[in-house]
Parts: structure tokens; sequence; C-alpha cells
């Protein structure tokens, strides 16, 4: 991939972008890690956790990138990160396990902790992202650090007026990873060959994860309108 290319772009773009739909719970656990903190110590909890798990997720990420050159592994991520972009439609996961600290170091190792056992739907989306591009990875994680420190609630909030955007982040995980998988090397003479059917695969797929994600939230929302209808009437 050529550094400044049309190719290069797109992909930190999409770095980007998976950072800053993923940074939800990273801002939910600084949240919550801090909040019993006086206020001149929760910005240094939230800078300093940030910064250290930004600098673990950064090791793991660059330790999967090199992960991925295995035979059969692009494939692995790409049907994990598939999972995660369906998760991302329909998980209603809490966060009451997330214990705030009292000190400034218990907070910021609260923080690191919790982001580090949550971040790897986050690491293998930007390995899938990076194409194997260490700097595109690194690059993407550096831009990321200040939309996950102070543009993460924000977004929280955005996605809480505006639900559809959830969809739009699926959409793009669910693409980067039916991409991981038509790159897989072991399958270049299924794809590689025939990009209308190399197109054709990854709309297909992406098409199918949102209306999974989709019919799954409204049988949800009408078990939910069931039970309230339900109990309205006692």
């Amino acid at each position: 991939m050529e550094f400044f290319s049309v190719e290069f772009f797109t992909a930190l773009v999409t770095i980007i972008f998976i950072d800053l739909i993923l940074a939800g719970d990273n801002a939910i656990v600084i949240g919550l890690a801090a909040r019993k903190l006086p206020k001149d110590q929760q910005k240094k909890a939230v800078i300093w956790g940030t910064i250290g798990a930004v600098a673990i997720r950064a090791v793991a990420t660059v330790l999967v990138v090199y992960l991925l050159k295995v035979p059969w592994l692009m494939v692995v991520g790409g049907v994990l990160l598939l999972w995660i972009a369906y998760k991302l439609l329909v998980d209603a996961e809490t966060h009451d396990d997330i214990q705030a600290g009292n000190t400034l170091w218990q907070s910021i190792r609260t923080i690191v902790i919790a982001d580090a056992a949550m971040g790897i739907d986050n690491v293998i989306a930007v390995a899938g992202a990076g194409h194997g591009s260490i700097l595109l990875v690194v690059l993407g994680l550096v831009i990321s650090i200040p939309i996950v420190v102070w543009g993460s609630t924000l977004f929280i909030k955005l996605i809480q007026r505006f639900p559809w955007i959830v969809y739009i982040g699926s959409a793009v995980i669910a693409y980067t990873a039916a991409k991981m998988i038509t790159h897989e090397k072991r399958l270049e003479d299924v794809f590689n060959h025939n990009p209308f059917f190399e197109w054709s695969f990854m709309i297909l797929v992406v098409i199918a994860v949102i209306l999974i994600g989709l019919r799954q939230n409204l049988r949800r929302a009408k078990a939910a309108r069931h039970v309230q209808s339900g109990g309205d009437t006692h």
C-alpha cells in the first residue's frame, strides 16, 4: 500500500471510524472508574488511564497484524469480526462490574485492565482494516487518542439521539471483516481473479449482518412491548 495513496487514506479513515464507533465502551469504563474521584483528579485519571489503555492496545494490535499473516487466520479474524459487527447491533450489555476507584491509581488501573479485557473487538477490527500496515495501525491509534478521551462521550450522545449511526458502524466493521476474508492468500484463486464475485460477496456479507441484527432488534422490541402490555393488564 503506497504512502498517501487513496487506498492508504481510505484505510486510515476506516480505522479512525472503527475506533470511534467502538469508543462507547471506553467512555463508559472511564466514566464509571473515575466517578468517585475529586473533580481535579478525574481528568488525570481519564488522560493517564486512556494513555495506558491505548499503549496496551497498540502493542496487541501490532501483534495481531503479524498473526494475521499466518495462513487462514485472516478468515478466522474476519469471521470473528463479523460476530463483533453483529454484537454491536444487538448487544445490550451493562457495565455493573466496573468498580469505581477511590484513588487516582486505582481508577487508572481499573480503566487500563477493563479496557484491555473489552478491547479485543477494537484490536481485531483495526488490525484487519490496516491490511498489514503497522504505520496505518499506529497512525490510526494516535489519531484516536483524543477521540477516546474527549469525543467518545459526545459520540454516545449522538448514538442515543441517532440510533441508526450504530448500523453504519456495524456495516463498516462487516465490510472490513469481508475484506479480510477475501484477502486471505489461500483464497486468492477464489476472489482475486473475479472482482465481481469479490464485491458481490462483500456486499452480501454487509447486508446479511445488518438484516440479521435488525431482525433481532425488532424481535426484542416486540417481546419487550408484549411484556409491557401484559404488565399493563394486571
